[in-house]
């Protein structure tokens, strides 16, 4: 007899405040907490983690487990976000490219206004905490909105700091941020 599929909501506030390894340590230790799944498909425990709330409402979440083959990780979704931008099948998810991209064309906007938010994704880089009226006279009209840009980008780095801490880890992200 299959069980049905069955998906743990948890809402749970991340700091990036600390070291690398700090927040590395906050994020797998809340993982750690996951009760096992019995075998494949509907018997796999599966969790959502929503991690941010944005200004507009919708939540940054993360997903778990992925695909088999990406070990101990996570998928970074967005409520109400389509990162396809109408080009087929609609995708929650943002790959690095939506997000420099999108830094590409806010910088082509207004490259001054871009050298504050290079700021602001330094600092989150850098492990520290951003609060919304650090960026609030910060006005795009182009892309996403800051604050999704901003929890993408802390996502990213605390994801590639756990799937590749041996090696550089948010580094790898930072590299391809562009430069103001």
């Amino acid at each position: 007899m299959a069980q049905s599929k069955q998906i743990r909501y948890i809402t749970e506030k991340f700091s990036n405040s600390g070291t690398r390894n700090e927040v590395r340590k906050r994020v797998v230790e809340k993982f750690m907490e996951e009760k096992p799944g019995t075998g494949k498909g509907a018997k796999t425990s599966k969790y959502d983690y929503y991690v941010e709330t944005l200004s507009e409402g919708n939540r940054i979440f993360l997903t778990r487990p992925t695909a088999p083959k990406n070990g101990f990780d996570f998928l970074i979704r967005v409520e109400n976000t389509d990162f396809n931008e109408g080009a087929g099948r609609k995708r929650d998810n943002p790959k690095h490219e939506d997000i420099t991209n999108d830094l590409k064309n806010k910088k082509i906007e207004n490259p001054q206004m871009y050298n504050e938010l290079y700021r602001l994704i330094k600092q989150v880089y850098e492990c520290k905490d951003i609060v919304p009226s650090s960026y609030q006279n910060l006005s795009f009209s182009t892309g996403y909105p800051l604050d999704l840009i901003l929890g993408v980008i802390k996502w990213f780095f605390i994801e590639q700091d756990i799937r590749y801490w041996n090696y550089s880890g948010r580094g790898m992200f930072m590299l391809s941020v562009p430069k103001p």
